[in-house]
């Protein structure tokens, strides 16, 4: 039985849904199966090491070694968030390979040999630890449409490699048959389970589809390494390799920037791991999220030491914790320890080193998709207007440009070869400078007078939110929360009388806050309680007025369930009121 406690995390009411929430320590052996099963996740996800491995050409010794510090990495990352603590969010979260980096790690990797890693994944460590204390500003900088681009480019920078590997193509474009059935079967595993398997298939649809392709390349006779597999020894410590301080500076920039941009991504991973864990969740524990980074920070430098590829949190393994009911950090622990033996034992990271290069290919293609997809669905989240759709199509046409026209990079100066070459960054530094410019996400106000000759107020109402909504790139859901609850609200000030009368609307916004203004003549608006009408008293009634007054406690009531906040107050004028309603962002 363990005898130790973790430390505490924030006080929580755990939903009904989970069996085992954070704080709560289940059973050894439970604990030990869902260490257990987000561990083989875990592994299924270290392909993204092998992905680099494979790219930079590097051989099966450093390949197995690789994997082996990188599983290690993940390790100290999963033990330091499951901790919690000041150096860890406090939650279970899974540490895996960051996919983010392969479009410019594979190149450097290529002419340093492993070594080269050691000082990427240094660089990315430090600027997360950098980035930690700052955590709580990072969402109004960067916005969703500026972390969607990122991810979508990040995609696109995949493709090329993922048909090389997944068609065995040569030098001159011819494909093979074999490999692309191998691939062919992989990546129909992957999309199969994952759309029609049943909720457990679908979280293991990567690892089925890396198992398929792995038998199908058995049945091809294109499995090898069989008597290499005999010949190593069931224990022993990985190697390390020298640091190799030669890459270009324009290169560990560019990785800098890519750590940023993986731990807003993480924030997002946060975020969600501490609503699922809070059945009375309200809003985001930056706090936490800052903790998270500062773990995930430490477990990188500690891994960039030995030679691992950068780690970033794995949102699978969350939709692992949902579909076991369980977000028990205990899991976490025992997730870490896991994942720690497998790192000590050479023949289980030389099977996943063996793992066919059309495999590996087809979880490529995997990953650009899912990664496209995701970065279409961060950007479609948000009201665009004009400014928007610039950022959008600027920033992916300057990035799309690069991809497509490898040479221009050529005649650049060599210190920034690997930022001008690098569709991914030229991506990435278009839509943030765009976005300072255009200041989406940046916090503004604004105010008008509606006019009573124009069209109908409620239009005027809905017209305003929805123009300031794309104007401030807000969540759509969001925007039509607001607009409603305007529109109510502006029904309920009409109706309730005493020389009320709307005559303008004011909001402000910053990536966390969406608040509407209400300004009306005549005393301010009494906020419903929400209390349920009688209605047989309704009915027995002789006249209207009851009626009335309980048509205006629905209106008051519907805007109290859709806005998070409402406050009344003084106008910014005499004689005027305000109803103050506040969204969560």
């Amino acid at each position: 039985m363990i005898s130790f406690r973790l430390p505490p995390s924030r006080p929580r009411r755990r939903p009904q849904e989970l069996s085992f929430a954070a704080d709560e320590r289940p059973p050894l052996a439970t604990m030990l199966t869902l260490g257990f099963q987000h561990a083989v996740m875990a592994l299924a996800l270290s392909a993204y090491a092998l992905a680099l491995a494979k790219g930079a050409h590097l051989d099966v010794a450093a390949t197995r070694a690789l994997l082996a510090v990188t599983i290690i990495t993940m390790a100290i990352g999963t033990f330091l968030q499951a901790w919690g603590g000041r150096f860890g969010s406090g939650s279970l979260m899974v540490h895996m390979p960051s996919p983010f980096i392969l479009p410019l790690a594979v190149p450097v990797l290529e002419a340093t040999g492993p070594g080269g890693l050691i000082p990427i994944t240094i660089v990315s460590a430090i600027t997360t630890l950098i980035v930690a204390p700052f955590a709580q500003k990072l969402r109004g900088l960067f916005p969703p449409i500026v972390a969607g681009l990122v991810v979508m480019i990040g995609g696109m920078s995949l493709i090329k490699e993922a048909f090389e590997h997944s068609m065995g193509l040569t030098e001159d474009m011819e494909v093979d048959l074999d490999s692309i059935l191998i691939a062919g079967v992989t990546l129909a595993l992957i999309v199969g389970l994952s759309v029609w398997g049943n909720r457990k298939l679908k979280l293991f649809a990567l690892l089925a589809g890396i198992l398929g392709g792995v038998a199908v390349s058995a049945v091809l006779g294109k499995l090898t390494g069989g008597a290499e597999l005999l010949a190593t020894p069931p224990f022993a410590v990985p190697t390390l390799v020298s640091p190799v301080f030669d890459v270009p500076i324009g290169a560990l920039l560019g990785l800098a920037f890519i750590a940023l941009l993986v731990q807003i991504d993480s924030i997002g991973s946060f975020i969600l791991i501490d609503k699922m864990d809070d059945a009375d969740w309200r809003r985001a524990d930056m706090r936490q999220a800052g903790r998270g980074v500062l773990g995930a920070g430490i477990a990188d430098f500690i891994g960039g030491l030995l030679g691992s590829m950068p780690t970033a949190t794995s949102s699978a393994n969350i939709g692992l914790s949902h579909a076991s009911g369980s977000t028990t950090r205990y899991a976490g622990l025992a997730t870490a320890a896991i994942l720690l033996l497998v790192a000590f034992l050479p023949q289980a990271t030389l099977v996943l080193t063996l793992i066919p290069t059309p495999v590996i290919g087809a979880i490529e293609l995997y990953a650009a998709a899912f990664l496209i997809a995701a970065g279409v669905d961060l950007v479609a989240s948000r009201e665009l207007d004009t400014r928007g759709i610039f950022i959008v199509g600027i920033s992916l046409v300057g990035g799309v440009g690069v991809l497509l026209m490898p040479g221009i990079a050529e005649r650049a100066d060599p210190s920034v070869r690997h930022l001008i070459g690098s569709g991914f960054i030229v991506t990435g530094v278009l839509a943030i400078l765009l976005n300072l410019i255009f200041r989406l996400g940046i916090r503004k106000s604004e105010t008008i007078e509606l006019d009573p000759a124009g069209p109908p107020i409620p239009i005027q109402i809905t017209d305003f939110v929805e123009a300031m909504g794309g104007a401030w790139a807000a969540r759509r859901d969001v925007v039509r929360r607001a607009a409603l609850a305007a529109v109510e609200a502006a029904e309920a000030i009409e109706a309730a009388g005493d020389g009320r009368k709307v005559i303008g609307i004011g909001g402000s916004f910053d990536e966390l806050n969406f608040n509407i203004d209400l300004i009306h003549s005549g005393p301010p608006l009494p906020v419903a309680t929400g209390a349920a009408a009688d209605l047989s008293a309704l009915l027995d009634a002789e006249d209207d007025s009851a009626i009335d007054a309980a048509m205006l406690a629905v209106s008051g009531a519907i805007v109290t369930r859709l806005a998070d906040r409402l406050k009344t107050g003084a106008g910014p004028t005499q004689g005027t009121s305000a109803l103050h309603m506040h969204f969560d962002h």
